[in-house]
């Protein structure tokens, strides 16, 4: 009987053993097919304000920063806080991707030759503005659908709150942070992260 119940109990700690081993190997395959699904900002090529092909490739090793904006929101003056955080750090490996779009309260009406002519008298911006783009919804730009979608990013989901929301992309085009649309360009928490 003693016999019995020791053969039992070895029996019982192998299994124990492979169901762990198992679990381990099953935890293992899906990390490592999240991160093979995980994509970065690399793949596309977009239009900027002018028309031309714009290749994220060209930011490959750059920190970058892309933000919706509009150009009669509350939130429009940040343009000017943007375009001083490109200037500072636009030589330090730092680059600024602006995606004109209409999705809140309409407050992105223009044109593309309207919106460059608005961002150049207004605050004289230098950083790469885009065409105009929808960052929600069914008509969703793909650039967004990687920000926004942690299937794509490997990061979260997240939605789009409102103009001037800001994601924060590594050196290796992948995004790291997702910040709201009301901390400024100059806050700490941005500053920080392009000079760590």
């Amino acid at each position: 009987m003693k016999k019995l119940l020791s053969y039992l109990s070895v029996l019982t700690i192998l299994i124990f053993s492979n169901c762990q081993g198992q679990q381990n190997v099953t935890t293992a395959v899906k990390t490592s097919k999240t991160e093979s699904m995980k994509q970065n900002i690399y793949q596309f090529k977009v239009q900027d304000l002018s028309g031309n092909s714009f290749d994220f490739v060209s930011l490959k090793g750059k920190k970058i920063l892309v933000v919706n904006t509009a150009s009669k929101c509350g939130l429009t003056p940040q343009y000017k806080d943007l375009e001083a955080l490109y200037k500072k750090y636009k030589d330090k490996n730092f680059c600024i991707v602006g995606f004109p779009a209409n999705n809140f309260a309409a407050q992105e009406p223009g044109t593309n030759e309207e919106i460059s002519t608005f961002c150049q008298k207004n605050y004289g911006v230098t950083f790469p503005m885009m065409a105009k783009v929808s960052v929600k919804g069914s008509d969703m730009c793909e650039v967004y659908k990687f920000l926004t979608e942690k299937s794509k990013n490997g990061l979260q989901d997240s939605e789009v709150e409102w103009n001037f929301q800001k994601y924060l992309i590594n050196e290796k085009g992948e995004l790291e942070h997702v910040i709201a649309p009301r901390v400024l360009p100059t806050d700490a928490s941005i500053t920080t992260w392009i000079e760590k």
